[in-house]
This record gives C-alpha cells, structure tokens and sequence, in this order.
C-alpha cells in the first residue's frame, strides 16, 4: 500500500470507511507475514536478522509472497529479538541470522512451527506472558508497520475521531471520557475528563494541547514504545482531546533520546495531514487542528508540567509555583492541557468502544488498563499491559515467571524514581492509583522495577536518590539541598561511616524535602528513602551498627575469606588478585589479608570450588 494510490484527502465519514474496507482488503491478501521488532530489538541484532530474511526470502523467490514487515515493539523484551508469523500467530523468540533457513524451510514453507523458538507451539496470546494481560492500549503495537497509515486506518485509526469530530459535541466528548473514569498516566493519576473541563472553561479563544512524551524514568519505556510502535493512536488520541477543550494548535514534547519516536510520529503527522485527517476543517467537521513535534533535551524535571512549557517556549526548563495551572495560564500564557502518551492513546479506545465498556476493567476509581515495563530480577521482562486492580504478585509470577534461580522476591520499585519499594508483604496487594499511595508509592508513568533477596534495600534508596538529585533543577532549596544531604547520609551509611542518629536524620530531611518542595519531583524525590526506612528499616540498622550489608552489595561493607578446608590450593585466587594479597602454597589452603583487601571480587569469581566467602 502506498500514498499513491490516494485519490484525493479524506473528507466525509464514508470515504474514511471506505479506505479502510480497502486497506483491509489489501492487507488480507498479503497472506503470510513475518512482523519483526525493530524498535527495541535493534540492541538485540534486529537489524541484522531483517538483512538476514531478506536475502533468503530473495534466494527462494520468496519475497513477492512473503510480506516482511517492520513493527513496534511485541513486549517480551526478555527474549529479543521477537518477530510473529502470520496468520498463525507464532511467536519467536532469540532468533538470530542462522535461525532464518530453518524458519523459511519449516514455517513459512512446512507450516509448522520451530518449537525451539516458541515458548510454546500454541499461539503468541496462549504464551503465559501474554494470556495473562489484557493487551487494548498496545494492541496494534507489534501488529501493525507503524510508518503506514493504510496499515493503521485498516486497523479502525481515526475512526474514534471520525466519531467524535462528527457525531459529538465538545462536552458530549468530555462527559464520555469522565464517565469512562481515566486517570492520567503519567503521574498523580488527575481525572483526565475534569482537566479538559478546566481548560474547556478557562477564558480565551487560543488554546493549546501538549502531550508529554517526556519520559524520563530509569528503566520505563511504555510511551516509547506507543511512539514508536502505534503512532496514529496517540495523534488520533490528541485529535480528540483537542477537539473537546478547544484547541487548534498541538505540540508533542518528545525527548531527543527517542529518535525512532521521534522519526514514527513525525512521520505519522505528515501522513495524516496528507489524507486531511489534521490541518484544517479537518473530515468537513469546521474544525481546525495540526500538531508539531518539539524535541527536549532529556532533562527528568521536564516531566513536570510548568518545566515543560517553560522549554516549550526556549526557556530553560524549570518549574513555576501554581496557581495559575497551565489550563488558566500555559503555553504562551494561554490555557493548556497536557496529556502523557498513554492517556492520549487511551481516548481513541474510549470513543470507540464507550465510557461503560472501558469502565468494566479495572476498579471503581482506578478503570481500564495500565502499562508497565516490568524489568528487574524477574524472569520475563518487558512491556506489560494489565488491568488496574491486578495483584503485584500477578504481575511478577503469572505474567513475569517469577524470580530467576527461585530466590525469594523482596520488594518492587513502583512509579520510577520518585514511586516507593513495596515489600513482600504487600505482594497481594491490588495495584491501582489508591492502593499504591497507601504504601508510600505512586503508579508514576509505569516503572516496576523487581528485586529479590540479593538486593541491598539502602543501596536501592541511593541509587534512586542520586538520580533525582542530579535531575534537580535546582530552582528550591528543599530539592537543591535536601536531596544532596540525602545523598550524602546514605553514601555515609552504604561506605560503613553512619551512625545511630542518621536514621532520624533521614527520616526527617526527606519529610521536609517531601513537604518544601516547588514541583512534583522534589515533592517525591524522598519517597524511595521513606519507604525503604519504613519496611527495611533492620537493614539500615545492619549497616549502621553492625558496620554489615546483609544483602552483601554494599562494597565497603563486605569481608572476603577462603575456607580452609574448602580450599584445593588452586592459586587461581592469589594469581588473580590485583594487589597481591592472597598467599598460600599450591596444594595447601589459601589466606587474604583483609587489610589491604580492596573487595573486587576477583578471588570469588575465578574460585573453582567455592571456596571464597563473602560476609
């Protein structure tokens, strides 16, 4: 399919469905298609297993029959490179350029599938990482080549906006959204309905729409992966929220760290605009609409609402007090409304399918589905769409295949940086906008980090009190100075130098970091500290006064010794240590001199026996 073969824009209701009975039709022809990630799977070798298809589907005289189509992101990132078999939905995982023969010769010419590259011979939905989702937000993601507008109209896009720039009034549009219960997902979880009611209301004819593709949160990639995967969506997404505040002018804030995001949506804009589906009078509706990319230089304070739109004007990106909110006083001192990339992309889902539908999911506060990126000490890593209210011990064993060499689970970091460890305790806790918060944490933009018994709980609350303490953008004292203080305790405790008092201390510096903050980061930048001090208390107490890390990370904490009767006299330890100072004749039990011991590890790795212990 090609932007050839378009005769003219799309201008009624009819000539949208139309196209996409023809789009369709086309697309069904294609027969077998092999779907390929080339998105996140480029770090895997993606790149070259497509050079790899392409010569031998060429060398078999396979490549007119043969659709190879690039996609987003599948989700099971812990077996990249993925790539689906159409029609029968068979996923392979691990596949490398040696694979492709065997997968020509069996499966797209034999019919059956290479068992040794599925985690199943069923289908991709039956594969216990995805049976237990509920895929609507990211269900054309991977299933569709996201720089083809004819792939996503054949798929229903812009039909939601069709709808509601045709059939619905602005408030008729925000009612729908209000009544479906969306939260936003990049944060705090506000009722997306009420915020464009705010900025519906606010005085003015000149109003603007911001999606915050600003994503910044260590591990997270949830709207990265609808960028670059499902693009159309989250256009068609602002489509609609633009049409029910008022606004003609759009700007997606994407970091420049994204460049295939960058390059998806871009190209998705011009698309849209090519087929009249942005620009004006847009399906003959009388209204008005086009969108421009703004690329950011990747600082995590851009996140916040207020930085954002003071580097959306060519300022440096630094957060303002509110009152006024940006739905009084925004953009170039207009109202706007500001939407993440996941919210947007959940607008077309709920005009399409209506409020009481999406509603059905999830809890009575917390309604349809979340995404998160599951990563950590857990099994199977990747993207993961839930519903809200789903257990985090769901998440972690049903869908992520529990903890690797069975050990025990210990806590999850939820919401990023600025969301709070939730231990095993609450492993069956409900996962949604209030549960969370009961425990410290926050749902964030969807970061889930997973931790099991060999985490050291104080060195997790520095690693995330470094991080936004470095993203500070200093304007505050209480972020400025309280997160660089935190920093210094927990350095302090983490090195064996902390004492009793540094408990209280810490406890009461991140509650008036937490309380004195300007913006929502310095406003959560403690949370990590908080919750770590709350149910990993005995830890901080371990390193504190025992001058011991129970978890055995914490370096300066750590005593190396070989066991003598363990010991073969091997010498494989003294020949590797960098200082010289493990001695022993060969055959006979070796010694370290722990005081001049720098507790690289060298001697415990190259140990054929076991002998090094560390404690």
């Amino acid at each position: 399919m090609s932007d050839a073969k378009v005769r003219r824009p799309i201008a009624t209701m009819g000539d949208l469905s139309s196209l996409k009975e023809r789009f369709a039709a086309e697309r069904s022809r294609a027969g077998r298609r092999i779907l390929l990630c080339m998105t996140g799977c480029r770090a895997r070798g993606a790149v070259e297993l497509r050079h790899a298809f392409e010569q031998a589907l060429c060398d078999r005289r396979l490549d007119t029959e043969v659709d190879l189509v690039d996609v987003g992101c599948h989700g099971q990132c812990s077996r990249a490179p993925l790539l689906l078999i159409e029609p029968e939905q068979w996923l392979y995982g691990n596949v490398t350029p040696k694979d492709v023969p065997l997968i020509i010769e069996e499966t797209i010419l034999g019919g059956r599938p290479v068992e040794r590259l599925c985690d199943t011979s069923e289908l991709a939905s039956k594969v216990p990482f995805f049976a237990n989702q509920k895929r609507n937000v990211l269900a054309s993601c991977g299933r569709i080549d996201p720089r083809s507008i004819e792939e996503a109209i054949a798929a229903g896009a812009y039909e939601a906006a069709a709808r509601a720039l045709l059939e619905m009034t602005p408030k008729a549009i925000i009612d729908e959204v209000l009544a479906s219960g969306l939260r936003g997902r990049g944060g705090a979880g506000f009722p997306t309905g009420r915020k464009w009611q705010f900025a519906r209301d606010a005085a003015g004819e000149e109003k603007y729409l911001v999606c915050n593709a600003d994503e910044g949160d260590p591990g997270a990639f949830m709207d990265r992966a609808l960028l670059e995967g499902t693009p159309h969506q989250v256009v068609e997404g602002m489509i609609i929220a633009a049409r029910a505040i008022g606004a003609s002018a759009g700007y997606i804030y994407v970091r420049i760290e994204y460049p295939i995001a960058v390059r998806h949506v871009t190209l998705a804009i011009e698309q849209a605009r090519k087929y009249g589906l942005l620009g004006a009078d847009i399906l003959g509706s009388g209204f008005d609409f086009d969108i421009t990319v703004r690329k950011g230089a990747g600082a995590f304070v851009c996140g916040e609402e207020t930085a954002l739109i003071a580097s959306l004007e060519g300022r440096r990106g630094m957060p303002r007090p509110r009152p006024p909110f940006p739905a009084q006083r925004g953009f170039r001192g207009k109202p706007t409304n500001i939407n993440n990339v996941e919210t947007l992309a959940n607008v077309p889902i709920i005009i399409r399918d209506g409020a009481a539908r999406y509603a059905e999911l999830g809890t009575g506060d917390s309604t349809g589905t979340k995404i998160f990126a599951l990563a950590g000490t857990v099994r199977q890593t990747g993207l993961v769409e839930v519903p809200m209210g789903i257990t985090l011990r769901e998440i972690v064993f049903d869908i992520g295949g529990g903890i690797p060499g069975d050990r025990a689970f210990k806590a999850a970091q939820i919401g990023g940086p600025s969301g709070g460890c939730v231990p095993a305790q609450h492993l069956d806790m409900s996962i949604d906008y209030d549960s969370v918060k009961k425990v410290g944490a926050i749902m964030g933009s969807g970061g889930l980090v997973v931790m099991d018994e060999k985490t050291c709980m104080v060195d997790v609350a520095r690693f995330f009190q470094e991080f936004t303490q470095k993203e500070s953008c200093g304007k505050c004292v209480p972020c400025r100075v309280g997160t660089r203080q935190l920093v210094d305790i927990l350095d302090r405790i983490c090195a064996g130098r902390g004492e009793p008092a540094d408990i209280g201390r810490l406890e009461r510096l991140a509650k008036d970091v937490k309380a004195g903050s300007l913006c929502g980061l310095g406003q959560t930048a403690a949370n990590p500290v908080l919750t770590t001090l709350e149910f990993f208390r005995d830890e901080y107490a371990a390193h504190i006064e025992e001058k011991r890390c129970p978890a055995g990370v914490c370096k300066e904490l750590l005593t190396y010794r070989i066991d003598a009767e363990a010991c073969i006299g091997c010498t494989k330890c003294a020949v590797a240590c960098p200082v010289d100072v493990i001695s022993g004749e060969r055959k006979e039990p070796h010694v370290i001199d722990t005081s001049g011991c720098i507790k690289c590890g060298s001697c415990a790795d190259v140990c054929p026996v076991g002998a090094v212990h560390v404690s």
